[in-house]
């Protein structure tokens, strides 16, 4: 039975904000993390989009394949759901064996090619889905037999074992719970992985009970109970006093050197990075101007940001691509930092009292510090950041309706050049478009380019597409790309995921059926 609860609100001391965090009495070991949201709006795989959705999907879902526990190579992709799979000469075509005897959480039945044919059919579907984008290739996909799958695709797709993974479209629902919940199923959702879904104590938090059905065996921790605490303070006062196991970090030098100092806890810094890019909207006053976004670009010092995040933490990035992604290309395109070439480029273009650009901000501790840092900069050139700051759900709330001219952004997708020019910079994606994804901007100077590499076969000419791609965006200056803010977690020393984490896609430690707290 899913239970849902609607609680007051959280007070603003601690003891109020916690006091319904004691761990059940009906289990041995229940694991108490801390993340900074204030609500969690969806915990649908194709449609969690924020650090505090994506985190849970690791422990809930799985995918045909998957990313091994403490990984975010490609490389390194491995069986989940799948026992097996080949492909044809060209790619085109894959034929996937399902593991027997997996079952869904609940009552909901085993797994069947049913499920996985229903699941990325509803990832390719944008009235369904966030990330349907990326599965416009797939043309078909149906059930051989209970537990063979064929996808055919209209040609071949880079990294097309990703979008079968255990991230973002490529996790596996049950058909038949996805279909009674509806629109519902983000509150109700079942998968196959190692913790079920229990409930959600509106703005205070999820609890999610161990699967001890999991093919890959019963969860050493019986519960998870991951607790909204958006204020930096109550959750770091929280995990020092022992009320918590893990919390969301600060992503800052200084605290990660803080930390690291103790014995009783442990710092976890790990990839992917969220790749942080100041989008500049191209149709928004005064921005419409080029010269006014290459004022932008020459006043804000990214060297100054990225030793103000700290070396470890938030390393510089080269291209609107992000660091390390198959197709990146730092062939020097960038503007240097010039603020007197700044106030000239304004002058230019007939604002030589200056200018004021509006953007909406996060409160969250991951942007508002940088933004206040771009801000000063941009002063010091006659440009005006007229900040409205708001909490993070309103901030993407607003952002995606096209409300701001500067958006500071920050994601982590598949490592591949694709997928970040086809979500940040294709056309189909502007925000309050019905194909819409996070093309803050409204850059289309590079469709021709994106569209070309996604169906080019040659690995070197696909290399040049995205290399031209990229070309045009900086040339149309539709975005300042800034630096890699890589994840920050703590935890208590006596917390064993039961892997190394160097990486995680999903952004937050993988709770497995290894994870264990150590007496």
């Amino acid at each position: 039975m899913i239970n849902f609860t609607t609680a007051a609100a959280i007070s603003t001391t601690l003891l109020a904000g916690l006091a319904w965090a004691g761990p059940g009495l009906a289990q041995d070991k229940v694991l108490r993390i801390g993340i900074n949201a204030p609500e969690i709006k969806t915990l649908d795989p194709h449609r969690a989009s924020s650090t505090a959705e994506k985190g849970p999907m690791g422990w809930v879902f799985n995918g045909l394949v998957r990313f091994p526990p403490g990984s975010a190579d490609p490389k390194e992709l491995e069986p989940d759901l799948a026992e097996s799979w080949t492909t044809s000469d060209d790619g085109t075509e894959w034929i996937f064996k399902l593991k027997q005897g997996v079952k869904f959480h609940g009552e909901w039945g085993e797994l069947t090619a049913a499920d996985v044919v229903y699941s990325l059919e509803r990832a390719k579907d944008p009235e369904r889905s966030s990330f349907a984008a990326a599965y416009e290739a797939f043309e078909t996909i149906e059930a051989v037999d209970d537990h063979t799958v064929r996808i055919v695709l209209a040609h071949p797709v880079p990294g097309f074992l990703g979008l079968v993974s255990n991230y973002h479209g490529g996790n596996i629902v049950s058909k038949a719970a996805a279909e009674e919940g509806g629109d519902d199923f983000g509150r109700q959702p079942v998968g196959t992985g190692p913790f079920a879904f229990q409930r959600y104590d509106t703005q205070q938090q999820v609890v999610f009970v161990a699967n001890d059905d999991y093919f890959r065996g019963a969860p050493k921790i019986d519960e998870i109970s991951y607790r909204l605490i958006q204020a930096d303070a109550s959750r770091e006062l929280a995990f020092t006093s022992g009320e918590l196991d893990m919390i969301y970090g600060k992503r800052e030098q200084r605290w990660i050197d803080r930390w690291n100092r103790e014995d009783t806890a442990k710092v976890d810094v790990f990839w992917p990075a969220e790749y942080r890019t100041l989008h500049l909207n191209t149709t928004m006053e005064p921005l419409t101007d080029k010269r006014v976004r290459e004022a932008v670009a020459r006043a804000i010092n990214v060297d100054e940001i990225a030793s103000f995040v700290g070396e470890e933490v938030g390393p510089k990035g080269c291209s609107v691509v992000p660091s390390g992604y198959l197709g990146e290309d730092c062939s020097a395109w960038t503007y240097a930092y010039d603020p007197e070439a700044a106030k000239s480029l304004l002058a230019e273009a007939g604002f030589e009292n200056g200018v004021t650009i509006k953007s909406v901000v996060s409160s969250n501790n991951a942007q508002l510090p940088i933004m206040e840092v771009i801000q000063a900069q941009l002063a010091q050139s006659g440009i005006t950041l007229d900040m409205q700051v708001v909490d993070h759900p309103t901030y993407h709330e607003m952002s995606r309706n096209d409300l701001s001219g500067a958006t500071f952004y920050g994601a982590a997708r598949f490592p591949i050049a694709d997928t970040y020019l086809t979500e940040f910079y294709h056309s189909d994606a502007i925000v309050d478009k019905p194909t819409a994804i996070t093309n803050f901007s409204h850059c289309d100077v590079a469709d021709e380019a994106i569209d070309a590499a996604k169906v080019e076969g040659d690995p070197d000419k696909q290399l040049a597409h995205w290399s031209e791609a990229q070309r045009l965006i900086h040339e149309q200056i539709c975005a300042v790309p800034l630096f890699n803010l890589r994840q920050v977690w703590l935890r208590n020393a006596k917390l064993d995921y039961g892997y190394e984490l160097e990486g995680e896609m999903n952004l937050a430690p993988r709770i497995t059926e290894l994870t264990d707290l150590i007496e």
